[in-house]
């Protein structure tokens, strides 16, 4: 009689409930059939890989153990969710991952009642659990709350602010440090120095060993005694810890991997604990695919890939990214210039200051997630005589926007902000556009603002912005790659707030600020067939502004239209204040501004999410010929 094929654990899986149907055995089973799983799905989407792989068996745990959706698992920045998206019922979508009108590559309440807390930026899962946890207390719906953060997120300041905070509370709360010895990047500083000797000093782990293995042989009654006494030696071994002195029970280290650790623990604490508890599970980033745990940062973004190989399937281009742009500049002002140097918070790669890093390691600065940090870091270098260039995306600046304010614009020092990632970004969707900088930085008086149109232009802003030391300036770019421009041998700095025009034309200027030139120069096309043929400028300043150039297309034309790829309030707002105060309007002067619309637009292609803003090129030829009151445009 042949033998009935098995059913794989993860069909039987609609939803967590399920799992508590499940024997342990069962569990560990699913934790190999949802890593494969999560594997075949990235393949096929792309997205953040080695994060999610390292955290496959503490996912299930967790949802067996504890009540999903009434306990509030929280996520801490979302890159590791694709397996917890798997068990709470979006497999059947997990192929759409990232993709216009798919899943969303991080936590999204909107989503799923299981991601209880939305997220994309790092460090704030503790803050977010804390107050599931005081709603509770305060009569609220909602049952347990576990934070689940990696160690690199603890280099965020906001993370220890909310381990004080529990700690002084004193309520439930569970804190789950997923320690995989790494973020992104190699991580930072003397925590990650504090945490490695917790889990790597010779007694503990011969005691953690030996107590294994012993505890097991006992009978079970006496098992959970010696488990007690295990902790109470590992305490005598390495003292007090510096979780225990901000109040909480400190647990670990633990072997994220091994669920026969895992499920006992986490039973016992969800039936025993009463005030808050740290758990230390130390894993493995890309944890079960050899491809991902051989690479640098264990996988933690990736292309489509051959399952097999772990070859990503990249498309082919012949245009250099803006960030490698940005780094060569860089790398070339800084071999003729040593008081150049460089700072990123936890994004070498991303911001192309790992290349810097390389030529320079003196000169290089990973202040690790701390982007607060980051910012007075670098006013500090700059008041002591450096010329520091601050890169960090542009998402993430916001987080250290009061720093800005005050520890350089006030004090007018000479920072150099490189803001990466401007304007839409694709796949990774709201949680990281970079829609808002345009405004917040040329809102601060006496900081330079620039854009650049394309790779060239690039090259010479970040000329510019190392020749400038007045004050503060910042220049901004898109990911992706560039137009394909033929590019120049070396940048040239450019005169400050000056633009320039890019084709001479009649009764409508567009003003371009940004990447959407080339979409601007499309359109133009399109309306020469039309018999229009509008001035196309490229603004290059938001701030200060070319008001002679603005005028000159005053005089010159009909209407003004501004395109910029971000927020209102940007450079539209600037050149609109501009011409009230100098009465153009009160002339009949038309006047339109395009920017991003005001809602948070879902991941897409930045082709789609810009189609969906309103930005390309079919869309600008619509607002000229609404502007001039052409209701069908007569073709040439």
């Amino acid at each position: 009689m042949s033998e009935r094929p098995h059913t794989p654990t993860l069909d039987r899986v609609a939803s967590p409930a399920d799992l508590k149907a499940l024997s342990d055995t069962d569990l560990k089973r699913l934790a190999d059939e949802l890593r494969a799983e999560t594997i075949s799905a990235v393949s096929v989407t792309g997205g953040h890989l080695g994060a999610g792989l390292g955290v496959v068996e503490l996912t299930v745990a967790l949802h067996a153990v504890f009540d999903a959706p009434r306990d509030k698992i929280v996520w801490d920045v979302g890159h590791q969710c694709y397996p917890h998206k798997i068990l709470t019922g979006r497999r059947d979508r997990i192929r759409t991952l990232r993709m216009k009108g798919g899943l969303s590559g991080f936590t999204k309440r909107s989503e799923s009642p299981y991601d209880a807390f939305g997220a994309g930026h790092s460090s704030t899962s503790i803050s977010a659990a804390v107050g599931f946890s005081m709603a509770r207390e305060l009569g609220g719906d909602t049952g347990d709350a576990i934070a689940v953060i990696g160690d690199g997120a603890l280099t965020g300041g906001m993370a220890f602010e909310a381990l004080n905070h529990a700690g002084h509370l004193g309520k439930r709360v569970f804190v789950v440090l997923n320690d995989n010895e790494m973020s992104i990047a190699q991580p930072v500083g003397a925590l990650s120095t504090y945490l490695t000797r917790l889990y790597t000093e010779g007694p503990f782990q011969d005691l953690k060993s030996a107590a294994k293995g012993a505890v097991s042989l006992l009978p079970e009654p006496l098992q959970e005694g010696a488990r007690r006494a295990k902790e109470m030696l590992k305490g005598m071994t390495i003292g007090g810890t510096l979780f225990e002195e901000l109040g909480f029970s400190y647990v670990g280290p633990v072997d994220g991997h091994d669920m026969e650790q895992l499920l006992p623990l986490l039973r016992t604490l969800k039936s025993r604990a009463t005030g808050p508890v740290l758990i230390h599970a130390v894993t493995k980033k890309g944890k079960g695919y050899a491809p991902a745990e051989a690479r640098a940062d264990k996988g933690h973004a990736t292309a489509k890939f051959d399952v097999v190989t772990g070859a990503q399937v990249k498309a082919p281009s012949n245009a250099p990214s803006y960030t490698k742009v940005f780094a060569e500049s860089l790398i070339r002002a800084a071999e003729v210039d040593e008081k150049i140097v460089a700072v990123t918070a936890a994004m070498p790669d991303g911001t192309g200051l790992n290349l810097f890093a390389e030529r320079f390691p003196r000169r290089c600065f990973d202040v690790g997630i701390a982007e607060q940090h980051g910012v007075t870091f670098s006013a500090g270098l700059a008041a002591g005589g450096m010329k520091p260039f601050c890169a960090i995306y542009s998402t993430f600046l916001q987080r250290g926007y009061d720093q800005i304010v005050h520890d350089v614009a006030i004090q007018r020092l000479p920072v150099r902000f490189a803001i990466d990632r401007a304007g839409l970004v694709g796949a990774d969707g709201a949680t990281h556009a970079g829609a808002f900088d345009i405004g917040f930085m040329s809102s601060l008086p006496g900081m330079v603002v620039m854009a650049a149109a394309d790779e060239a232009e690039l090259v010479h802003m970040v000329a510019t912005a190392a020749a400038y030391d007045e004050g503060p300036i910042a220049f901004r770019f898109p990911r992706g790659e560039g137009m394909g421009v033929e590019m120049p041998e070396r940048g040239v700095p450019l005169e400050i707030g000056k633009g320039r025009i890019v084709a001479e034309g009649a009764r409508v200027a567009i003003l371009s600020y940004g990447t959407r030139l080339a979409e601007v120069l499309k359109a133009r096309e399109n309306l020469a067939q039309r018999g229009l043929t509008p001035t196309i400028a490229d603004a290059r300043f938001c701030k200060p502004l070319d008001q002679d150039l603005i005028l000159r297309l005053v005089a010159e034309h009909e209407a003004i239209i501004c395109v910029e790829e971000g927020a209102v309030g940007g450079f539209g707002s600037h050149v609109a204040q501009f011409l009230s105060d100098a009465g153009v309007f009160d002339h009949g002067f038309k006047f339109r501004s395009m920017v991003l619309p005001d809602t948070f637009i879902d991941h897409a292609s930045p082709e789609d999410m810009y189609a969906s803003a309103g930005m390309n090129a079919p869309q600008i030829e619509a607002k000229v010929l609404e502007v001039l009151g052409v209701s069908v445009a007569k073709r040439a």
